[in-house]
């Protein structure tokens, strides 16, 4: 699954540290919104569900699944966009269980794409070591080492 970030042109490595999560979400929705697969309706959409339902969207220390199936508005196509921020952002103060520094934007033009994205990706990482490997990301020659080691 890391080459299918590559390939799709869905990697981004942040040099710029938001000021907030919510920040941090409208950056991770970047790539997919260069790859004209999300608007920014989308990304506000998932802004209002955290703030509505808290930090779902952190799904393992370090790691963060934006998403959003309220009626898939703003969603153009089905893809999963890869963000590595500088450092991490917090969800909720005083719980660095609810930190993350990885976003994984999801999109998906219908319940059954979704479901498969979370799937894909929560196989993805449980591999042992990847979400430490990742955070070291600096530059894409680090991100293709890193695909190359764990050839995903």
């Amino acid at each position: 699954m890391l080459r299918y970030f590559y390939d799709n042109n869905l990697v981004a490595i942040s040099k710029k540290t938001p000021k907030d999560w919510e920040e941090a979400i409208r950056l991770s929705g970047e790539i997919l919104k260069q790859n004209e697969l999300i608007t920014d309706q989308y990304v506000d959409q998932v802004i209002n569900d955290v703030k509505e339902y808290g930090p779902y969207i952190v799904i393992v220390p370090g790691v963060a699944m934006p998403h959003s199936s309220a009626k898939n508005e703003g969603v153009l196509g089905t893809g999963i966009g890869f963000t590595l921020l500088p450092e991490a952002v917090s969800f909720e103060a005083g719980n660095p269980e609810k930190d993350a520094q990885l976003f994984f934007m999801l999109a998906a033009k219908d319940s059954a794409a979704h479901m498969e994205n979370i799937a894909n990706l929560s196989d993805l990482l449980m591999t042992e070591g990847l979400i430490a490997d990742l955070k070291k990301v600096k530059t894409m020659e680090d991100y293709i080492t890193v695909m190359e080691k764990y050839q995903l």
